[in-house]
């Protein structure tokens, strides 16, 4: 059975009440760019409890004088940065921003498309956002050069440097009227982790986008740490989700497991490397506790949720004046927890630590899709 720790984590949890958009400014608005996200009706079922969480969240408290409109570009669909979005607008309804009450929210996701990421920014600038909101490193970066020009105020989340994208300055300040929240990985921690579950191991693959910053910076810290828990790192770089059954074949043969990072691009094409994996026996570590859900062994995983939530109250500050964008240095969640899969583990053949379950944050004994 699951051990459940934190909230049931619902993905794609507002979009429902996003698509039901109206003219009214006390009604959530959706808008559409090409090739976004078709939600389900199921989907929508799960959207709707979060949609109605989020508005009991701001009934603790009062209100926020005004109507406001506020735009959320997220890069990709995964579960993590679906999570982000829960958390975020569930931080803003906690100081009484509300969906359907003095909020509405312009929501998109870009599909791991950088193109479209730039189309879904400038329709949010069009409308007159009061705020925009960049869910992963690449709309992030879409979101603060177009908005500069207007001196819209851009908060991210999901960004894993801040500082490599050019988003902050070395020392955590602003760049300009943007900030935000970093889910930087606790690589050390997922090393340890690692070497604990297969004391035999000597090569770990990581897949990562070229084009994702998030990721470059990533990889360079995974191997500067590894000599020092008997690992190497082999890395395979992909250009596009088009690349990663060839790139994922290949690394295969190469390894003794897979080490998966917050790359969008991967995240997006994750059971295409779930798999190829499978098939040679090598089992796949997540960075965050969907990706154990889906397949993945386990993870040192951040809570996403409460990354967002973090993320939604540095914008309800700055929506109420009492800071601004720039104003505020970048924060970082702090802690990781261990999330374990014992089905994948028995397909595999192999034991999960003691040492590692038993302060786990959540267990799961099946492989959800």
């Amino acid at each position: 059975m699951k051990k459940k720790v934190f909230a049931s984590l619902l993905i794609g949890a507002m979009a429902a009440s996003m698509l039901s958009g109206c003219s009214s400014g006390n009604t959530a608005e959706t808008t559409k760019a090409p090739e976004t996200e078709t939600v389900s009706a199921a989907e929508s079922t799960e959207e709707a409890k979060t949609s109605e969480a989020a508005s009991e969240a701001g009934q603790a408290g009062d209100l926020a004088d005004g109507k406001y409109t506020i735009g959320i570009g997220q890069f990709a669909v995964h579960g993590s940065l679906d999570n982000c979005r829960e958390g975020f607008i569930q931080g803003l309804a906690e100081e009484g921003f509300v969906e359907g009450e003095n909020l509405t929210i312009l929501y998109e996701n870009a599909n791991a498309d950088g193109g479209t990421s730039s189309q879904i920014i400038t329709n949010f600038i069009s409308k007159k956002a009061d705020l925009i909101c960049g869910i992963a490193t690449p709309i992030a970066q879409s979101a603060y050069s177009a908005a500069r020009k207007t001196g819209t105020p851009v908060i991210y989340t999901a960004v894993t440097d801040p500082v490599m994208a050019e988003l902050a300055n070395a020392d955590g300040t602003p760049v300009g009227e943007v900030t935000g929240t970093s889910d930087k990985l606790p690589v050390t921690e997922q090393l340890q982790m690692i070497r604990e579950i297969l004391p035999d191991a000597k090569k770990i693959g990581i897949m990562y986008s070229t084009s994702e910053v998030n990721s470059l910076s990533t990889i360079e810290e995974y191997k500067a740490a590894a000599p020092e828990y008997g690992f190497e790192i082999v890395e395979s770089g992909v250009s596009s989700t088009a690349d990663v059954p060839l790139a994922v074949d290949q690394l295969v043969q190469k390894v003794d497991c897979i080490n998966n990072l917050t790359d969008n691009t991967v995240v997006s094409a994750l059971q295409v490397v779930l798999d190829a994996a499978n098939k040679k026996g090598i089992p796949v570590f997540g960075s965050e506790v969907e990706q154990v859900k889906v397949g993945c062994l386990a993870s040192e995983g951040l809570d996403y949720v409460a990354l967002g939530r973090q993320t939604g109250q540095m914008a309800a500050k700055v929506l109420k004046g009492e800071a601004k964008a720039s104003e505020m240095n970048f924060e970082i969640i702090k802690g990781a927890s261990f999330y374990g899969n014992t089905k994948v583990a028995e397909n595999l053949g192999i034991t999960l630590p003691e040492s590692l379950t038993a302060d786990a944050a959540e267990m799961f004994d099946e492989i959800t899709q």
